[in-house]
């Protein structure tokens, strides 16, 4: 597996990014993506990782995603030509995310 280009750690929780290159016409873009991690040593102290979290790794992970989402939206901004960061997304604006009751 490649290595990323960074990654943000909040104890065991991780949100490493990577780079995706893809030709849209005659344009080649690079499109950010983050994989999500926890890593543990397992009983015989290899080191391991998991998709699945408790309770307890949520906020972290939710810290580590917020991290990884700002430097992917800085990066945007700043590879934008210059005078021209219209396209690229507000790092503060507010997004919609619906309630779910428990």
């Amino acid at each position: 597996m490649s290595q990323p280009e960074t990654s943000f750690k909040v104890g065991a929780v991780r949100a490493a990014i990577f780079r995706n290159t893809m030709q849209r016409g005659p344009k080649t873009v690079s499109i950010g993506k983050v994989i999500l991690e926890v890593r543990y040593k397992d009983k015989d102290g290899q080191w391991k990782s998991t998709h699945s979290m408790s309770a307890n790794e949520l906020p972290k992970a939710i810290l580590a995603l917020q991290k990884a989402y700002e430097y992917l939206m800085v990066k945007k901004a700043d590879d934008a030509p210059d005078g021209d960061s219209a396209d690229a997304e507000d790092p503060g604006e507010t997004m919609n995310v619906p309630v779910v009751k428990v």
